[in-house]
C-alpha cells in the first residue's frame, strides 16, 4: 500500500471511529467537555497547552471570511519574512491543505513524518483510556499544533472549527490577537438559531488581555460581542472600513474579488498590524484607539506598509470568487453556504459574469451547479440565486469521500444525497414558477454534470481516462442551446465541499 493511502485509510478510520462518534454526540448536549477531553488528547500525543503559547497565535473566528481572513493576513506576514504557519478547514483538493508552512501546503514526507507520530502516540494511549480516539477535526488540529512547534514557526494563524467558545482550537490559552470575521446563522445544532447565541459562541475565542477585532456586525450581534469581551476582560475594537486607510497608492486592491472580502481585508490589516507591533514593540501596549460616544472602541486606520498593501494584492484563496476561463467555458467558483455569504455571491456573479459577457462574441448561456451540505436552508438559497436569470439549474451529489473530515461531519446515505438534489430540482421550479422557467436537471454525479453542460468545449473534462457517463436522449435534447453558445458560464456554489469536487477535477493527478 502507498504510504498516502495508508494515510487516507486511517483518516477515514478515524472518522468512523464509534469513540468519536459517541464524543460528537455527547458534546453536541454537553460542549463544554469539548476543552477538557482535547486537553487530554494533547497530553496523550505529547503536547501540553503551555507549548501553544509559543507559537504567537493569531486567532480567528466568524461565518463568512475567517478563511479569508487568515489567507490575507498570513500573506502579509510572509511577506515580512515570518515563518508562518496557517491551519484552515475544509480542504478543497487534498487533506494537506489544512495545514500550511509558508503559504504552501505541508509536503507529503512531511505530513507523513508527523502524521504517525502523533496517530502512534494517541493508539498506543487508546486502551489505557477506554479505547478513546479524538474526532477527525480534533485529531487535525492537535496535528497541526505539532507540525508548527517542529517546524518553530514565527506565527501560527489558527482558523476556529465551529462556533469558538467550545470549538478545539479554543484550548489556545494566550495568542497574540484575536479576529473575527462576519456573523451570519449556520451550524444551527451546534450553535443555536438565532445570531445572538452564535455571536456567544464566537465571542468565546476573547482572552484577558488579549486584543481583539471585529469587523462591522449587525447591532444585536454588536451587543453580544461587547458584553462577551467585557465580562472575558478583553479589549474590542471595530474595525474601520478599508476604504479609510491612507495609501500613496490610491485605493487598496485585493487579491480576492467581491465587495464583501473588504471588510475582510481590514480585518486582516489590523490583525498582522498589532502582531507586527507586538514582534517588534512588545512593550508598546494595544493599538492606538478612539471612543465613540456608545462606548465601542473604535479601530484607528493607519497607513498601510508598501509590504501590506502587496500582501493584499497578491492573496490567493481558491474556490472563493474565483474566476476560470477554460476556452468557451468560464466556471464562477464561491463555496458560499449561508445567506449572507450567497446574497454576495450573487453580487459578484452577476457584476462579474455581465463584464464577462461585454466581451462575448455571441450568445451566452449561464448555468448554476448548486448543491449543499449539513442543515443549510437549500430554499432561501435558491432563492436569492433566482434573479441571476440562469438559463439552466443543475443539481449533483457530493461525493462522501470530498465531504469529509471537516469540523461539521457528514452522516447521510446516498438516498439522502440524492433525494436532497431532488428536494433542489422542485424547490428551483417552486421559485420560478411566475417567472423565466430555466431548464432543470439531475445528475449522479459532479463530473457527468460538467460533461453534459460543456458539451465538449472544456478539454480538460474531455479526457479519455475520464468515464464519460451515458445521458438520456432527452436530456441531450436539452443541451442545443449550451452547443450555439458563444460562451457558457457556469456559476458552481452552495458548499464548498462541490467547489472542491470541481476543482479536484481541473487539478493535475498528484493532486487528487
Amino acid at each position: 500500500m502507498a504510504p498516502q493511502d495508508a494515510i487516507i485509510r486511517t483518516l477515514q478510520a478515524i472518522k468512523t471511529n464509534a469513540s468519536a462518534r459517541e464524543q460528537l454526540e455527547q458534546e453536541r448536549s454537553t460542549p463544554e467537555v469539548v476543552l477538557p477531553s482535547m486537553r487530554g488528547f494533547m497530553e496523550r500525543a505529547g503536547l501540553t497547552v503551555e507549548d501553544l503559547d509559543h507559537l504567537n497565535i493569531i486567532h480567528v473566528t466568524g461565518t463568512k471570511g475567517k478563511g479569508s481572513t487568515c489567507a490575507f493576513t498570513e500573506k502579509i506576514l510572509r511577506d515580512y519574512g515570518c515563518r508562518t504557519g496557517l491551519f484552515t478547514s475544509p480542504h478543497l483538493l487534498q487533506f494537506r491543505e489544512r495545514i500550511q508552512l509558508n503559504g504552501q501546503p505541508i509536503g507529503e514526507e512531511l505530513f507523513a513524518k508527523y502524521f504517525w507520530q502523533i496517530y502512534g502516540r494517541l493508539n498506543e494511549t487508546k486502551d489505557a483510556h477506554g479505547g478513546s480516539m479524538p474526532t477527525l477535526f480534533r485529531f487535525y488540529t492537535i496535528l497541526a499544533f505539532h507540525v508548527f512547534l517542529q517546524e518553530k514557526v514565527d506565527v501560527a494563524i489558527i482558523e476556529v472549527g465551529i462556533g469558538g467558545a467550545y470549538d478545539c482550537t479554543n484550548i489556545i490559552r494566550r495568542p497574540w490577537v484575536c479576529g473575527i470575521a462576519s456573523l451570519d446563522i449556520d451550524h444551527t445544532q451546534n450553535l443555536g438559531d438565532t445570531i445572538e447565541k452564535i455571536a456567544w459562541h464566537k465571542g468565546g475565542i476573547f482572552k484577558p488581555e488579549v486584543p481583539a477585532f471585529t469587523v462591522k456586525q449587525s447591532e444585536n450581534a454588536m451587543a453580544v460581542l461587547r458584553a462577551r469581551a467585557k465580562e472575558i476582560r478583553c479589549p474590542l475594537w471595530v474595525c474601520p472600513e478599508l476604504e479609510n486607510y491612507q495609501t500613496d497608492c490610491g485605493p487598496l486592491h485585493l487579491g480576492l474579488a467581491g465587495q464583501h472580502q473588504r471588510s475582510n481585508a481590514s480585518l486582516a490589516l489590523q490583525l498582522s498590524h498589532t502582531w507586527l507591533q507586538k514582534r517588534c514593540l512588545p512593550d508598546n501596549g494595544f493599538p492606538s484607539t478612539s471612543v465613540e460616544s456608545t462606548g465601542v472602541l473604535q479601530g484607528t486606520s493607519f497607513k498601510p506598509s508598501s509590504i501590506m498593501v502587496k500582501g493584499l494584492a497578491d492573496t490567493e484563496w481558491p474556490g472563493r470568487n474565483q474566476t476560470l476561463k477554460h476556452g468557451a467555458v468560464t466556471y464562477f467558483l464561491d463555496g458560499a453556504h449561508t445567506m449572507r455569504s450567497i446574497q454576495a455571491c450573487v453580487d459578484w456573479f452577476r457584476e462579474t459574469a455581465a463584464q464577462h459577457e461585454r466581451t462575448a462574441s455571441g450568445p451566452v448561456v449561464r448555468v448554476l451547479l448548486f448543491n449543499t451540505t449539513g442543515e443549510r436552508d437549500s430554499a432561501a438559497f435558491l432563492k436569492l440565486l433566482v434573479p441571476c436569470q440562469f438559463d439552466f439549474a443543475v443539481f449533483c451529489p457530493i461525493p462522501e469521500s470530498i465531504a469529509s473530515g471537516g469540523a461539521d461531519p457528514q452522516n447521510e446515505t446516498e438516498e439522502d444525497i440524492l433525494n436532497r438534489c431532488l428536494d433542489n430540482e422542485r424547490i428551483w421550479h417552486l421559485h420560478n414558477s411566475l417567472g423565466v422557467k430555466a431548464d432543470t436537471l439531475v445528475f449522479p454525479c459532479i463530473l457527468s454534470a460538467l460533461q453534459w453542460i460543456t458539451q465538449g468545449r472544456d478539454s480538460v473534462l474531455a479526457d479519455p481516462a475520464e468515464t464519460v457517463i451515458p445521458v438520456k436522449p432527452s436530456t441531450m435534447a436539452k443541451a442545443a442551446p449550451l452547443c450555439d453558445a458563444a460562451e457558457i458560464h457556469i456559476l458552481i456554489t452552495g458548499s464548498l465541499y462541490l467547489v472542491g469536487g470541481v476543482l479536484k477535477l481541473f487539478s493535475p493527478p498528484s493532486s487528487k
